[in-house]
């Protein structure tokens, strides 16, 4: 019976591929997406929740939420719960600059967080993966620094809060405490456990093996001594899309149409996030880091 069971998930894994780099389903069919929600460990945003965010900003429910463009979560609940008792947190999402301008998908995600940051008031930070685009696609490190230059016109043009928002690229500000994260990051997950979640091959270079913890970390608040040197704790939540999840180093995110919490404890929120831990054990050791999905398009 087991073996029957661990047959059929193989055989839907292979019916449709949801990574950072690929969304496919077999025959060109559509992405099932109740079945991310499950293997991602998300819940869906239902009403109770979306009504308990407008009670607390005290703002009409934003469409991307009341048509459910941002659909799912990950112990969304915990960071309100926090929040009505007065703890802040801060919001992380980012851009890969592979093209010269935002369109409407690229923008959904950097228009959902500028809600957010108005409504709650809690800082920002924008991370612009130009060294990403250029281990993965077909460009040269001065073009992908240009196009992240290019692109960060477009996030700015969003409105965000100046004085409470950072963007930064990774060419330019990878360093220092962020770079001690990252390897405190990378030694928390074995090679294996990296090619199962991201399904990398023998002829894929070192750089892109290497490069999850880059992405990892700024959900972090000790990334950034800077804006946060006296809050090690401070909580972050990830609007992304669920193609993303798999980025994020907790077992309850990612990252369209998704909302993800952050561990400030690197090396608890690795282990637990990137090793088979149970969903219990998450429970009774994370610190607190938290997530929304989007995605899809439904009807009102």
């Amino acid at each position: 019976m087991e073996k029957r069971e661990e047959a059929k998930e193989v055989v839907e894994e292979e019916e449709q591929v949801v990574n950072p780099w690929e969304v496919s389903a077999k025959d060109g069919g559509k992405i099932d997406y109740d079945k991310l929600i499950d293997k991602f460990g998300c819940q869906r945003l239902d009403e109770s929740l979306i009504q308990r965010v407008q009670r607390l900003t005290n703002r009409p429910v934003h469409v991307f939420l009341r048509r459910r463009v941002f659909f799912a979560h990950r112990d969304f609940n915990d960071i309100l719960d926090a929040y009505e008792k007065g703890q802040k947190f801060y919001l992380y999402t980012g851009r890969g600059p592979s093209s010269e301008a935002l369109h409407l998908g690229h923008l959904i995600p950097f228009m959902f967080t500028k809600l957010l940051q108005d409504a709650f008031k809690v800082p920002l930070v924008i991370q612009l993966t130009d060294d990403e685009k250029y281990m993965w696609k077909n460009l040269s490190v001065e073009e992908s620094q240009r196009l992240a230059r290019e692109n960060a016109k477009d996030i700015i043009a969003c409105g965000f809060d100046v004085s409470k928002t950072f963007i930064f690229s990774d060419f330019d500000y990878v360093g220092g405490a962020f770079y001690k994260n990252m390897v405190k990051a990378a030694k928390c997950v074995t090679y294996n456990k990296v090619v199962g979640i991201f399904g990398f091959t023998g002829e894929d270079h070192i750089g892109k093996v290497s490069f999850p913890p880059v992405q990892a970390v700024p959900s972090f608040p000790s990334s950034f001594p800077h804006l946060f040197s006296s809050n090690d704790n401070i909580r972050c939540l990830i609007p992304c899309a669920i193609d993303q999840i798999s980025h994020q180093p907790s077992i309850y995110v990612l990252d369209t149409g998704v909302l993800v919490p952050s561990i400030p404890d690197i090396k608890m929120g690795l282990k637990l996030a990137l090793a088979d831990s149970t969903r219990e054990e998450v429970d009774s050791k994370r610190k607190g880091h938290r997530g929304l999905v989007y995605g899809r398009l439904e009807s009102v």
